[in-house]
């Protein structure tokens, strides 16, 4: 028989039992439109997360210093000294703390208070969008000056421009001098939110004498690495050795762990929506058994008029690679269709991988010649003085 043949006859008995053909290829679709709608979401998470890491640069190294104490191992100088090193920019150490700010009715709670020194402007890539950032000035002399963040600016004073107008952070009076242009949401927490003072400042106000965390920019990705040995090694004659009260890590080593961890975790989820299409083959195994059981006489006629045992066998694999085939392209169709849906639902970023709708596809014809190929032997092993006497 013919390959065209078969296929022609494959369709014409999947199209005579429509209901069944459907409810059989049901798992096969869900397995498959779950693979490709979980691994869009984790890819795009993935790149989500990896453009984010991008947006706050590559040359940029953050320090941790959990091991300071009120003896300050490492000093504001100590940290400050590293802009000497030839591989080094810039740097930012900060101090974080949360406040109440208040201006006349309006108030809000729980508000970030950041202690920066006029570098963070450089670092961070801030920018102004009206009045100034902090100045030397305002670092040397422990100035009350606040910049505050797009969001808390509108919250406080409304569409009224805050520059050089007063707030109250914890009941003390601050001079707003700027406020800095919105950028959205972040990784590492939106300074939108955050009210930025004079780092010598925050120190006094905070309570946070100690530096416990900086910023530094690199002048190029090739200084980073070396940029980075030259701090680890300070920082551990700092600390007497003890690599455990530090840690330095490259913006880029951070993007790599998360990347990672989403990856996993998409891997994995689509691993378990695959279960579903070994569930969907053993429906295809179980519906094709029936039609050999249903089709025994007509079995035992075609023998009996000449067709061979790999007639037999073509015919009823070809029909099972054909509903696993039909559910594969149709899984497909769905599972980026509800990827889609979720994006727009969620305002969630997801990525089609080509790569991953091949594999599904081709697993879906997989399934279909090893689940199809026990009904299918069956059948071209019936007697056919036997299938002819079956009622």
């Amino acid at each position: 028989m013919k390959f065209g043949q078969a296929l022609k006859i494959a369709f014409n008995n999947i199209l005579a039992n429509k209901l069944r053909s459907i409810l059989t290829m049901l798992g096969i679709i869900i397995g498959i439109s779950a693979v490709i709608a979980l691994v869009a979401l984790g890819q795009g998470a993935s790149k989500s997360v990896s453009d984010d890491i991008s947006g706050l640069g590559t040359t940029k190294v953050s320090i941790n210093l959990s091991g300071n104490s009120e003896e300050e191992m490492v000093t504001y100088d100590d940290v400050m000294a590293f802009e000497e090193l030839s591989e080094v920019d810039a740097v930012a150490p900060t101090v974080s703390g949360s406040a109440t700010i208040k201006q006349g009715t309006n108030s809000m709670d729980s508000v970030t208070i950041q202690g920066v020194t006029p570098s963070y402007e450089k670092v961070e890539d801030t920018a102004v969008r009206s009045g100034r950032f902090v100045f030397p000035i305002d670092q040397d002399n422990r100035s009350k000056v606040a910049v505050l963040g797009a969001n808390i600016a509108t919250e406080i004073f409304g569409f009224t421009d805050p520059v050089d107008k007063e707030v109250k952070i914890d009941g003390s009076t601050f001079k707003v001098i700027g406020v800095l242009t919105e950028v959205g949401d972040e990784l590492q927490g939106s300074v939108d939110d955050k009210v930025l003072i004079p780092f010598t400042t925050a120190q006094r106000f905070l309570g946070q004498t100690v530096v416990t965390s900086a910023t530094v920019m690199m002048t190029s990705e090739d200084t980073v690495d070396r940029g980075m040995a030259i701090i680890k090694r300070n920082l551990n004659i700092a600390f007497g050795g003890d690599d455990s009260s530090y840690s330095v890590r490259n913006q880029a080593d951070i993007a790599e762990a998360l990347t990672s961890v989403t990856d996993t975790m998409t891997m994995l989820l689509a691993g378990i929506a695959g279960i579903s299409l070994i569930v969907g083959g053993i429906g295809i195994m179980n519906i094709m058994l029936v039609s050999v059981t249903e089709r025994t006489r007509e079995i035992g006629i075609r023998k009996a008029i000449g067709a061979k045992k790999k007639d037999i066998l073509g015919q009823f694999l070809i029909e099972a690679i054909v509903l696993s085939g039909i559910g594969g392209i149709m899984g497909v169709l769905i599972g980026i269709g509800t990827a889609q849906i979720l994006s727009a639902a969620m305002d969630y970023a997801v990525a089609i991988s080509w790569w991953s709708v091949g594999i599904a596809v081709s697993f879906s014809v997989f399934i279909g010649v090893a689940f199809g190929i026990f009904p299918a032997n069956k059948a071209a092993n019936l007697s056919p003085l036997e299938a002819l006497r079956y009622q």
